[in-house]
């Protein structure tokens, strides 16, 4: 792929994810209304795209329950803003084995395995613009915990997608995430040109040095669009380093909760700093019709599939 500065940069808010974060942080929203809220702030201070997962209201855990997506789905859809809204895929993947020497049973508390079609439940109720494909099988930084997608998984995930009309957004943790998601392309799973999204400096996957960086972005194909992150301080030069490279940006607070060392961020201050980083760099952001119009994307109302 050769190398050009983006000039028209859609910014997409990881508004929550399912991480520990919440525990870090009181701005790291639970309930559906504070994750809708936060994505409708996020909007209005330039988001194209909010990207939600959904929590349990009272612990902050990770949670696949339909009402919860619901209601996000809606608020943000009667909000007085206008966002193109991305629902995870990724929840109902999850192993914990037992210890080194006895793996099997798995630790129960930390597995959530479902079929593909539980997966993608939510996706087909409410219908989002996006969804996210997890593009491989991971180690991450847990001892024990696997993020799982196996191939077939993928293929019978994917395929739903493309039947109920909502684009994959392909989370890319590494290159052979990249390479099987061309090859979903090639066997007509997903249609082209695709949506990616790099994921940098997640333990295990691919460090988030800049030689790592280029040769995911020389992995993509030249039509399709992508977006890159990565964690913590390195938000923002991440955000800097795929715009000049012809991408666009993913901030919030799923991939980092300060705004500055030891200074707290909500999800609309992170998408204003991103906000002044591209235009600082002499680029105009993209809104969500736009976003639409560049991606093929269809904004539905829930349950009119």
């Amino acid at each position: 792929m050769p190398l050009q500065m983006n000039r028209d940069v859609f910014i997409t808010c990881a508004v929550t994810g399912s991480g520990g974060t919440q525990a870090k942080s009181p701005h790291v929203p639970r309930s559906p209304k504070e994750i809708a809220d936060s994505a409708i702030d996020a909007a209005k201070a330039g988001a194209a795209i909010v990207h939600c997962h959904v929590r349990d209201p009272e612990t902050g855990a990770p949670s696949r329950r339909l009402d919860y997506y619901r209601e996000v789905t809606d608020r943000i859809r009667d909000a007085d803003v206008d966002v193109v809204l991305n629902l995870t895929a990724g929840m109902g993947g999850d192993i914990t084995f037992g210890s080194t020497e006895a793996p099997l049973p798995v630790n129960q508390g930390g597995t959530d395995m479902v079929g593909a079609t539980e997966r993608m439940a939510h996706v087909r109720e409410c219908l989002p613009e996006i969804c996210t494909l997890d593009c491989g099988t991971m180690n991450f930084a847990e001892a024990d915990y696997v993020m799982t997608n196996t191939p077939g998984m993928l293929r019978a995930m994917g395929s739903m997608m493309t039947e109920l009309g909502v684009k994959p957004e392909i989370e890319a943790f590494d290159t052979g995430h990249l390479w099987f998601a061309k090859q979903l392309v090639k066997e007509g799973t997903l249609a082209s040109p695709a949506l990616v999204q790099l994921c940098m400096g997640v333990p295990w996957g691919a460090p988030n040095d800049l030689n790592t960086f280029m040769a995911m972005v020389n992995n993509i194909p030249d039509d399709w669009a992508w977006s890159a992150f990565s964690l913590g301080r390195d938000q923002m030069p991440y955000a800097a380093a795929a715009i000049l490279a012809g991408g666009n940006v993913r901030v919030g607070l799923e991939d980092n909760i300060f705004l500055e060392k030891g200074v707290l961020a909500t999800n609309a201050q992170l998408v204003e700093k991103a906000v002044g980083v591209i235009e600082g760099m002499g680029a105009k952001i993209a809104g969500p019709e736009a976003v639409r119009e560049r991606l093929g994307l269809t904004k539905r109302a829930p349950g009119t599939a």
